[in-house]
């Protein structure tokens, strides 16, 4: 299933976190290393072709730049992305077992969506997934409420 909504072999699939209402995955968990050694940064995929494409048409309408003004002026906002990148980087290590990638585990400390430095956001996305599979975290759930309907009235992925 997973396939059929990326339109690709996923890399790194470990299991799926949330679903949707209809059963199938919206978020799934990633290994923090491929098959082949190769860091996978983002832990929380988001595969629900309705919630991708709700967040690319919040992204393609500045979401990125509107979400980290926000984040740099709202101190409870920037304490919960710094707690989330925390807890991104507890859950890679725990998930890598002692084992490192062809980066020797440097990709281990990034924060969300690979983020070297969480303050910045780069990928609406991975908030949202980690948000679902998180629930909790501040800034992921106001990602979301601005979505609106987080799911469409039919499954969207057939």
């Amino acid at each position: 299933m997973v396939e059929a909504q990326l339109g690709r072999p996923p890399r790194a699939l470990r299991r799926a976190v949330c679903r949707c209402p209809w059963g199938r995955p919206a978020v799934t968990e990633q290994h923090p290393y491929d098959a082949a050694g190769e860091p996978f940064p983002t832990t929380f995929y988001l595969t629900c072709p309705h919630l991708v494409s709700a967040v690319a048409r919040l992204e393609a309408a500045g979401g990125v730049e509107r979400w980290s003004a926000a984040v740099a002026l709202e101190p409870v906002l920037a304490a919960s992305v710094e707690r989330a990148a925390e807890e991104q980087r507890r859950v890679r290590r725990a998930l890598a077992d002692g084992r490192t990638g062809r980066d020797e585990g440097a990709s281990l400390d990034s924060g969300i969506g690979g983020s070297q430095r969480p303050e910045r956001l780069k990928c609406l996305h991975a908030h949202v997934a980690f948000a679902l599979a998180r629930p909790g975290y501040e800034l992921g759930d106001r990602v979301l409420a601005e979505l609106g309907e987080l799911w469409p009235s039919s499954c969207c992925s057939g």
